[in-house]
């Protein structure tokens, strides 16, 4: 077992060199960087720890902990260049990826979610974490949906987006996330809803469980009765109530590499079970052997994937006029 301190620390070193060397750092700067001389912070020193003064270059893989240059970042789909892992995407970063440019016509943008529980907090009243993952985030809510193409093909599509109080789903998120299948139902397009999140939003009690019979009714409109075609895409983590409806009521569920899929945590489960959990028993290819859901599919094919499937299932180009 190595020591990652060390490990990143050193990458640290590198990474910092080649910016500073690539895109002109004064001298003074350099200098420092490589006389080690600002990359310690020594007891009762104020100088910012390293970690904290050059975060904004990078963001540490959670599985080698490598660090991947946040400029390329992007580019390479949030997938770790060195280990390959396929790190968590803005929903916004995951919809330019998915939606073809100029298509994206978004929905219910303006629902906020109010306090209807009225739920108290003695560390941070329920409105006031509302506005500040708003600020945070640049999103009303822990849900983006909308209409666009994909390779051509008008799709409805919901992003949830875990940065946003863990992409708990509230009665906002459950209300768009029903008006999108609706407004599918009513248009006959087909229907992806791409699951991140911790589960339901305890802030607001039995409201948000509600959501998950109120989603899984809307789908089963959509999908027995206008027998209208529903993906699932699980990435990490899919959790909780959200893996308890929506996220596996797919026509096809497809999981991203490497993915946290699960109802209840494994801390929760140990200690209500008094058990052990094998290692690994969460992670989608342990799933996927067990039957849970489809393929495995890799992000930089997954546009191509579901284009693949969406022409099986009669669903063409829009400049071919022979939409479903």
């Amino acid at each position: 077992m190595y020591d990652t301190k060390y490990s990143w620390n050193n990458q640290i070193t590198s990474c910092i060199e080649s910016y500073i060397c690539s895109e002109g750092g004064n001298n003074s700067e350099s200098a420092s960087i490589r006389d080690g001389s600002d990359f310690t912070r020594t007891e009762g020193s104020n100088n910012l720890d390293v970690t904290q003064k050059y975060r904004h270059l990078w963001v540490q893989c959670e599985n080698c902990y490598g660090l991947n240059y946040k400029k390329f970042l992007k580019s390479k789909m949030n997938i770790c260049e060195q280990c390959g892992y396929h790190l968590k995407m803005s929903s916004s970063d995951r919809i330019d990826l998915s939606i073809d440019p100029g298509t994206w016509a978004p929905m219910d943008e303006d629902m906020v979610s109010l306090d209807p529980i009225e739920f108290h907090s003695e560390e941070e009243p329920y409105k006031d974490r509302i506005d500040s993952y708003q600020r945070k985030t640049g999103l009303t809510e822990a849900v983006q949906t909308g209409t666009g193409q994909l390779n051509g093909i008008p799709v409805a599509i919901g992003v949830m987006d875990f940065q946003f109080m863990g992409g708990s789903m509230g009665s906002v998120v459950g209300e768009k996330i029903t008006r999108l299948i609706e407004y599918a139902t009513n248009q006959c397009l087909p229907l992806i809803l791409v699951c991140a999140s911790g589960g339901a939003r305890m802030q607001e009690g039995s409201l948000s469980l509600m959501q998950m019979a109120k989603i899984s009714s809307a789908l089963f409109d959509y999908q027995s009765n206008k027998n209208l075609f529903y993906v699932s895409i699980l990435t990490s983590p899919t959790t909780g109530g959200v893996t308890a409806s929506f996220g596996m009521l797919g026509d096809i569920i497809i999981a991203e590499p490497n993915a946290y899929i699960a109802f209840a945590g494994k801390r929760v489960i140990e200690q209500t079970l008094n058990k052990t959990l094998p290692e690994g028993s969460q992670s989608a290819e342990y799933l996927f052997h067990k039957g849970l859901f489809d393929p495995i599919v890799p992000r930089n094919l997954l546009k191509d994937i579901l284009s693949e499937l969406f022409h099986l299932h009669v669903f063409f180009p829009s400049n071919q006029n022979s939409i479903k």
